[in-house]
């Protein structure tokens, strides 16, 4: 068996403490915790400590500089979960350096970026790979076993014509954070708006058109800075699965998300299709859980049903038209949310050259695609989305 390999988490902010020292923790067979990435830590063991203990954090190096971090010969993989204007330039330097990196949404803050870290990591056989973890929702995976049904299937959505998914919230206030200044890939936008058009190219891939509204609803702090956001991808007609008496000749994608949306739980998916319609309510389950958890241990323990699981009460429903009549149906999200996928994925990436599940190149096509939705806004036009080989 492979050695783990060692890694260094820089950020130990939410990123880093919610969405990847679990992971590293939980995965010994595959991760060591090198090090971390901490400016100014309170006392011994940081953040790290103060989160998960001193056992967890005593053999954890602590650095206050990235040059430290890239000077560390052991250091093997880099995950940066840092703010948002920071992840081109630690992304580069990480690569430069000779290690592989995991750069949290969004990459970076424009294609052209993007595509010139893709283009070093290829350069140096490294691994450069998006955190694109929604791709392992509990809701998300449910959602894709829906539209896998074969035609014939009762709940079926026959032909599509429109799907819409929302990140919405509820926040009348600032959070006082960097998140809050003008920088570069800030915004919802760029925050949840990088996981809806993920999800969306995954689904249904690259668009021919965008058109957007981007702004400030709530007039707080800089208006540069969105917080709520509509984008729509035009698709031409998807490939029929049936033969429907009425086919679509188009295909729209409707990506939503707000901070003033006063419902629980929010809105999340409406799917509709020639043969019904697909209505899904909640969020998955792990954020929440990966907030509140004691140890990382839980995450992979077997013993542990309810991580990753979401409630019944949250499952989607099917409505389908049989015999002149709409059938109402739950559609289940038996399969577990599964964030840890994506840090095996990484793993097997590094130790086995395997093809990555999340590609550079799919995660810069969402950082295009949020560039013309900027652009659309601003110019009140829809606008062509530039074909690529």
């Amino acid at each position: 068996m492979a050695a783990p390999i060692k890694t260094c988490v820089l950020g130990v902010g939410l990123a880093g403490l919610t969405f990847h020292v679990p992971f590293v923790l939980a995965l010994p067979d595959l991760f060591k915790l090198h090090a971390v990435l901490e400016r100014k830590p309170a006392g011994p063991g940081g953040k790290l400590q103060e989160r998960f203990g001193a056992d967890v954090a005593k053999d954890v190096k602590i650095y206050n500089t990235l040059d430290a971090v890239l000077a560390d010969r052991e250091i093997e993989l880099a995950i940066v979960g840092t703010p948002n204007e920071t992840h081109y330039d630690f992304a580069k330097k990480v690569l430069e350096a000779g290690k592989h990196v995991l750069v949290d949404k969004p990459i970076t803050a424009n294609y052209a970026e993007a595509v010139e870290l893709g283009k070093l990591a290829q350069s140096k056989n490294l691994v450069f790979y998006p955190y694109q973890n929604r791709r392992w929702d509990s809701d998300f995976l449910a959602l894709r076993s829906l539209l896998s049904l074969p035609a014939d299937d009762p709940q079926s959505l026959g032909n599509l014509f429109e799907f819409e998914s929302r990140f919405d919230r509820f926040r009348d206030a600032l959070k006082g954070t960097w998140k809050d200044l003008p920088l570069p890939g800030a915004g919802q936008t760029y925050d949840l708006g990088a996981h809806l058009i993920d999800q969306a190219l995954v689904l249904f891939g690259r668009p021919a058109k965008v058109t957007a509204h981007i702004e400030n609803l709530r007039g707080l702090g800089n208006k540069e800075v969105d917080d709520r956001f509509t984008i729509f991808l035009h698709y031409p007609s998807l490939p029929p699965k049936t033969s429907a008496s009425v086919t679509p000749t188009s295909f729209t994608a409707i990506l939503r998300g707000t901070t003033l949306s006063v419902r629980s739980p929010q809105p999340r998916y409406v799917v509709r299709g020639t043969g019904g319609t697909f209505t899904k309510f909640g969020v998955d389950p792990q954020e929440d859980q990966l907030r509140a958890i004691k140890s990382p241990a839980e995450i992979v323990d077997p013993q542990n049903t309810a991580y990753g699981k979401e409630p019944e009460t949250l499952w989607g429903t099917v409505e389908n038209l049989r015999n002149g009549q709409v059938v109402k149906s739950v559609w289940p999200s038996t399969e577990k949310g599964d964030y840890a996928g994506l840090f095996k994925d990484v793993a097997a990436s590094i130790r086995e050259g395997k093809n990555p599940a999340v590609k550079w190149t799919e995660s810069a096509d969402v950082i295009e695609i949020i560039e013309l939705a900027h652009q659309s806004t601003k110019e009140g036009r829809t606008l062509v989305v530039p074909t690529r080989a």
